[in-house]
């Protein structure tokens, strides 16, 4: 993440704000031009074939095909779509998004053409789906504007049924699972595998720290922006900032917003 940070005082000028808006009003035109001409659809999938020969455009235009589905569901997607986006790119800043999102489109692009299969961009938007539920787990979602439920249970059965699809697919299909998510991997990776590591000196060092915490405080941790502890919630997750000088704790709602003390 760090290098893309370093890298955007070079570039970030050439960043694109709001990309996520631009693309979710050209899925919606698209989906309104598909009602009167489905071939027009057709001609907007990544087809590595017939990229090689002259059809260019494809490279791009597969982002802007909306999800094959009910006007309802459409609706709901891009909306769902354009929180998401917009959330990414409050949190990185413009550049890393656009980093984040062109990624994506480069993951599907080499995936098609290792696998001959046309693409669409699911898997892009799933990317920044599991993306948003990294960084805010504990944000309510209105399923379908009405049954609000934490975006993290979203993102375990989405996981759970991308591993399934690992496990049961073919080899072309664990290729495009993979190598179509790579930007998720290439900006969380890192902090998987270090949390995976070390989950047994977390455990130890949790343990020491119950047991020499003192008994007129209730909580052992608590937001510096809302002031939620782990007794308010216990399911939530909390982390010190190190960009903040001294030790700041924060829930990860705020963890990535809040403004750094100097």
């Amino acid at each position: 993440m760090k290098s893309f940070y370093r890298l955007e005082k070079k570039l970030g000028k050439y960043a694109i704000k709001n990309l996520m808006s631009y693309i979710v009003f050209a899925n919606a035109f698209v989906y309104i031009l598909g009602l009167l001409n489905q071939q027009f659809i057709n001609n907007l999938y990544f087809n590595p074939e017939l990229v090689m020969q002259g059809q260019i455009w494809r490279v791009i235009t597969f982002v802007f095909l909306p999800p094959d589905a009910s006007i309802i569901f459409i609706i709901f997607a891009l909306y769902i779509n354009y929180m998401i986006g917009n959330s990414l790119e409050k949190v990185w800043g413009e550049f890393v998004f656009n980093c984040y999102y062109f990624l994506g489109m480069l993951g599907i692009i080499i995936s098609a053409f290792i696998t001959g299969y046309s693409m669409g961009n699911y898997y892009l938007s799933l990317s920044l789906f599991f993306a948003f539920t990294k960084l805010f787990p504990e944000f309510e979602l209105l399923l379908f504007f009405v049954l609000p439920v934490k975006i993290k249970y979203l993102g375990y059965i989405s996981w759970g049924f991308l591993i399934v699809s690992l496990i049961t697919g073919d080899f072309a299909t664990r290729i495009v699972i993979l190598v179509s998510i790579i930007n998720y991997f290439i900006f969380f990776g890192k902090d998987l595998f270090k949390r995976t590591k070390s989950i047994p000196k977390q455990a130890v060092r949790k343990k020491e720290y119950k047991d020499n915490f003192k008994k007129d405080k209730p909580y052992l941790h608590k937001c510096e922006i809302c002031g939620k502890t782990d007794i308010d919630n216990p399911d939530l997750e909390f982390r010190f900032c190190s960009k903040c000088n001294g030790k700041h704790e924060y829930c990860m709602n705020h963890l990535f917003s809040h403004e750094h003390i100097k």
